[in-house]
């Protein structure tokens, strides 16, 4: 799958800044899942987003494909309509000691309890505990949707 945003993405390692209250979450995935975007959000905010705009509203559109990691150089919490819109990212293949690894990798994070939630839709697959300063690991359950 190209990645026209970024044609590197998932081939080395991963820059994290984390440090204060700042950390950052990996999450395991499975090889299946490569090319599912995946949300993070606050926990709590998905209750009642029901209603709120459609998934594919043309309001979300930035103008990229959303079937790779992000890296993007503008903000992800900006709003349309006073909605929120969540940092995302998606399953890619990172090389790995016995093979490629699947994973989702959030890099900053602020300490807290996150939903999980792939996109597009509204459904919390998982949370996690994020702290400053260190790097959380965690795996996705395996009843959880796959791309």
């Amino acid at each position: 799958m190209q990645n026209l945003e970024n044609p590197f993405a998932g081939q080395g390692p991963v820059l994290l800044d984390i440090g204060g209250d700042v950390g950052a979450l990996v999450v395991a995935m499975p090889a299946e899942a490569e090319g599912l975007e995946v949300e993070i959000r606050p926990s709590g905010s998905t209750a009642g987003r029901a209603g709120q705009r459609p998934p594919q509203d043309p309001a979300h559109d930035h103008g990229h494909q959303h079937d790779h990691d992000h890296d993007h150089d503008h903000d992800h919490h900006h709003t349309h309509d006073g909605d929120v819109h969540h940092p995302h990212v998606g399953v890619v293949a990172r090389p790995g000691a016995d093979g490629p690894a699947y994973s989702l990798v959030y890099p900053e994070v602020t300490e807290g309890s996150y939903e999980l939630v792939p996109i597009p839709g509204d459904t919390v697959v998982m949370t996690a505990e994020v702290s400053g300063g260190v790097v959380t690991y965690t795996a996705w359950p395996t009843d959880g949707p796959t791309a």
